[in-house]
């Protein structure tokens, strides 16, 4: 799972952050109770700070500051290979425009099935999250949702932890406003 750029300075300019935010936790909460590698990332920190306090990424496998847009740097990429067996990476975070685009792209250049929950995931405006989401499906990324992609990982509901995962779910996800744009 990759946690891409969460940071405390983009709240106040980000489309729907404390949803954005939100959403993000219960795909973190989610990971960590299925012990799913995560990968976070922080654009320029020195800068722009460190990811929000309200996200648990203490359970990550790796955080790694950046300054390229795209989460593929090269610690990210090494990790990648030393893991070498899985296909497929859930994808949120902020800029969908930006920085979760290129992720995406270039995971998709890597042989990767890219899965971007697109309630977890934002930008400073609604024009760039949109044709974002639509430059990325048609790049052949699955756009989902976190209930969606939470039940997804789960696979059933006779996983041992479903229980746990029911409680994260059952407070319904916060709203994006994705539904006012029906080109999605």
């Amino acid at each position: 799972m990759f946690c891409c750029d969460m940071q405390d300075k983009f709240r106040p300019s980000i489309r729907h952050f404390p949803a954005i935010l939100s959403n993000a936790n219960r795909m973190l909460q989610s990971a960590k109770l299925l012990d799913i590698p995560l990968v976070v990332t922080e654009q320029y920190p020195k800068g722009l700070g460190s990811t929000c306090s309200e996200l648990d990424i203490d359970h990550c496998s790796i955080n790694c500051p950046k300054t390229k847009f795209s989460m593929v740097v090269p610690e990210v990429k090494a990790y990648l290979e030393e893991k070498g067996t899985r296909k497929s990476i859930v994808l949120f975070g902020i800029e969908a425009h930006v920085c979760v685009q290129q992720t995406a792209i270039d995971l998709l250049t890597l042989g990767y099935d890219v899965h971007v929950i697109v309630d977890a995931t934002s930008s400073r405006t609604d024009t760039d999250r949109v044709f974002a989401f639509q430059r990325m499906r048609q790049a052949g990324v699955f756009l989902t949702t976190s209930e969606s992609m939470i039940l997804t990982l789960a696979g059933g509901s006779d996983h041992p932890q479903f229980r746990d995962l029911q409680r994260i779910i059952k407070t319904e996800a916060q709203d994006t406003k994705l539904l006012s744009f029906p080109t999605l």
